[in-house]
């Protein structure tokens, strides 16, 4: 292949030598201001779940780059708190003599906070950065050990960070009608419908890919993932003030928005907030930043704690939404079997590195000519790497690929017409036995969540353990959820929906896309996980049931290793699945790869 230009950076982003003296930096700042603590979680004004490198500053202070987590430092201690997902990257990362590593979950900011901040502290917290839900824990946390938390007028990190990004400056598009499926002014109004049902005047709107969604516009403001940040208010008559720096705009974009939504500076949000006096307002607690519900509260509005109104509409995607990602899987379903093909032909040859392995996998993916970006940074990982379930290769950590190791690739694509996420885990050489045993349990729980039959109003926590019992039935089980929402040229992780532990109450509901990832990993040694995503059907009638039951369309097409599959641990109905999808694998993909590919998938996805 040519040498394309990567989307993907593989150099080192954090230094756990910086620790120490950013901390201090920091500690002197706190000091300055009085205040003998402060909170450092990972996000933005915005509260999604990436953000831009402007806003990095858990990875700044601590040099954990995780998409997850949160510091507390205190006068003369520090702890950090990530998920399951990053146990061993917190540990590589940052200095774990100043930063504590927590479970994130188990434990959390605020119950260490409330064990360990001294009697009399005033800990700050920049009121942006946090949930209104989230400042309510946290305060009746400090409360607890006898300290005080303070809003900041301005953030500390900022006033030490002295090389810090600018704010990102991309230029907004409109996102056509033909991918998005359905009109802005459509959505607005319907939108709007559901605030006056609820009594509201209006709604405040933060989350980026809400907003994105109901103007049908995409930007690229934060990596990955084609965000606009900006601010709304959507008022109940469908007219949206929208708050974004007008640079980003374009005659192309004010067209396309009309007359019924103004374009506001940035600076004018909070006095738009104020403005609000004496109406019903809707807003998240939960999504929406804590020094919203501030503004609101002193301005004199009445507050109206309910959901984000466009994340339900925003996940249940629309007939012509779920096409596009169906042409989207095709496409880039075509350039990972490429990369399949070329991996099982050079990985033998011992020279092929994780990073050689993602770069070949991107240039594949631009191949199509229709590739706007990754939709993640993928995860390229052999033998002890890939049982970290979120590692990030860079160029010290780069490890080649052996003969008779594991090596596991989790990646995606952003196309205009649909956003990809999809695992595939493989053997270069001959697996061991418990290798086989595992990825087959693994396998079969992805079945029997790909096969599930479920009434409506079930939640994916609900359907979580199906994924599971596999590797419960062995004592294994893994550290990460089983499913997350996927955008529409949007994130590639989305709610409200979610499949996992967690009691999310959000029930499952027809046109919501999620991905289907059970997983195991042994630390030191491997790790396996197969991905695909899948589509909530529209409830059918089964022959002689009483209700109507949904189910998963899997459209992710790619092969997966039969090298690592042990056959008689399925039962005859999971064969026949893997039968049936790989035969649509190859019914679907070998018209569209090369003649080499095309030898080489028609005995990867060979019947067993």
């Amino acid at each position: 292949m040519d040498k394309i230009p990567p989307f993907q950076s593989f150099d080192d982003q954090s230094d756990a030598a910086t620790c120490a003296p950013r901390l201090a930096a920091l500690r002197a700042e706190l000091a300055r201001g009085g205040l003998d603590g402060f909170l450092v979680p990972r996000s933005d004004e915005h509260q999604g779940e990436y953000v831009s490198k402007r806003a990095e500053r858990l990875a700044w202070l601590t040099a954990f780059t995780g998409s997850a987590g949160a510091a507390v430092v205190l006068k003369d201690r520090a702890a950090i708190f990530v998920d399951g997902r990053y146990t061993l990257q917190v540990r590589a990362q940052t200095d774990t003599r100043l930063f504590e590593p927590r479970d994130l979950m188990a434990e959390g900011p605020a119950v260490w906070l409330g064990s360990n901040a001294p009697k009399g502290a005033r800990v700050g917290y920049d009121p942006w950065l946090h949930t209104a839900s989230g400042v309510e824990g946290l305060r009746v946390a400090a409360a607890h050990a006898g300290a005080e938390l303070v809003a900041c007028e301005s953030n500390p990190i900022d006033a030490v960070w002295s090389d810090q990004p600018d704010p990102p400056l991309v230029r907004a598009v409109p996102h056509a009608l033909e991918r998005a499926g359905e009109p802005a002014e459509a959505k607005r109004m319907r939108i709007a419908e559901d605030l006056k049902k609820q009594g509201a005047d209006a709604g405040v709107i933060t989350l980026p890919d809400s907003i994105c969604w109901l103007l049908n516009m995409r930007g690229g403001d934060i990596p990955h993932t084609p965000f606009v940040l900006s601010f709304a208010i959507l008022n109940a008559d469908g007219s949206t003030d929208l708050f974004m720096d007008e640079r980003k705009s374009s005659p192309e974009l004010v067209q396309h928005f009309g007359n019924a939504v103004r374009l506001n500076d940035p600076k004018e949000f909070p006095r738009a907030l104020d403005s609000l006096k004496g109406k019903m307002v809707l807003a998240d607690p939960n999504n929406c930043a804590a020094a919203v519900f501030d503004r609101l509260g002193k301005a004199g509005a009445q507050i109206q704690r309910g959901l984000d109104p466009c994340q339900l509409p925003k996940a249940c995607k629309n007939p012509v939404e779920i096409e596009g990602m169906r042409k989207a899987h095709v496409r880039d379903g075509a350039a990972l079997t490429r990369f399949l093909a070329w991996v099982s032909r050079e990985a033998p040859n011992g020279h092929l590195t994780e990073i050689g392995a993602a770069e070949a996998l991107e240039g594949y993916r631009r191949a199509t000519d229709q590739l706007v970006d990754l939709s993640f940074d993928s995860i390229s990982g052999a033998a002890p790497h890939a049982a970290i379930p979120h590692y990030r290769v860079t160029r010290s950590s780069n490890r080649t690929i052996k003969r008779d190791e594991i090596f596991l690739i989790d990646s995606g694509g952003q196309y205009p017409d649909g956003t990809t996420d999809v695992t595939r885990t493989m053997i270069v050489g001959r697996p061991s036995t418990e290798m086989r045993d595992r990825f087959t349990r693994v396998l079969k729980g992805h079945i029997a969540l790909a096969t599930v039959r479920f009434p409506e109003g079930t939640t994916g926590a609900a359907l979580d353990a199906f994924a599971r019992k596999p590797l419960w039935d062995a004592g294994l089980d893994y550290d990460h959820g089983t499913g997350h929402g996927v955008g529409s040229y949007l994130s590639v992780h989305e709610g409200p929906q979610n499949i996992s532990k967690k009691p999310i109450t959000q029930v499952l509901k027809p046109g919501m896309i999620c991905s289907n990832e059970p997983g195991y990993y042994k630390a030191g040694e491997y790790g396996i996980r197969i991905e695909n995503l899948i589509v909530v059907t529209e409830p059918e009638k089964i022959d002689g049931g009483e209700r109507g039951m949904m189910r998963f369309e899997t459209i992710t097409l790619a092969p997966i290793d039969l090298e690592l599959v042990e056959p008689l641990l399925l039962t005859s109905d999971e064969r026949n699945w893997l039968n049936a999808y790989h035969a649509r694998v190859r019914e679907t993909l070998a018209p569209v790869v090369d003649s080499e590919t095309r030898a080489w998938l028609v005995n990867a996805t060979r019947a067993i």
